[in-house]
């Protein structure tokens, strides 16, 4: 029982600091690059945009045992093309989702994508689900590894802390925003 909650704490964290990179993401698409000014992209107060901690966990528990495979077709490794198909696939159903769950719920979403070739609805399109691929491969590939073994080097202590720390500062988060504001 207890390994199981070390896991869970663990996924936990990768889901914040996901969502907290999603959110540096989107806002340095709208400043820097399209140079809209700062908005907060989240649905939340917060700095971070919980559909990429959400898709992240998704992405790990869906892709981690394809991408352990050596799958290899006329003598090439294509498990990296397979799992960048998957990360595409899946990037753009969540987004497909949630722009659904958000407009039900809010009654918008916050991105249009009817300036991109290839869009649904302005829901989802071929260049950011492409960006998503590319993306998540770095994620998948880079990122992950490094951050599991940040999270696995804390101490239970630490790792307690920041587990319980992030926890409460997301409840408090997601009770202002829907319940107070």
């Amino acid at each position: 029982m207890r390994s199981e909650m070390n896991k869970a704490k663990e996924y936990f964290l990768y889901f914040i600091f996901y969502s907290v990179i999603g959110w540096c993401y989107e806002v340095f698409l709208e400043v820097v690059v399209y140079r809209w000014g700062f908005s907060n992209r989240g649905v939340l107060f917060g700095p971070y945009c919980v559909i990429y901690g959400f898709g992240a966990l998704l992405l790990i528990f869906a892709l981690d045992g394809l991408k352990k495979k050596k799958i290899r077709l006329a003598g090439i490794n294509v498990t990296p093309v397979l799992v960048f198909v998957g990360i595409v696939v899946i990037t753009t159903a969540v987004e497909l989702a949630a722009s659904y769950i958000m407009e039900f719920t809010r009654g918008e979403w916050l991105w249009d994508y009817t300036r991109f070739a290839f869009n649904f609805e302005g829901r989802i399109a071929l260049n950011p689900s492409i960006r998503f691929g590319i993306g998540g491969m770095v994620f998948l590939y880079l990122l992950q590894p490094l951050f599991e073994k940040a999270v696995r080097a804390m101490g239970a202590k630490v790792r307690n802390i920041c587990f319980y720390t992030l926890a409460v500062l997301l409840a408090a988060d997601a009770i202002y925003v829907f319940l107070i504001r």
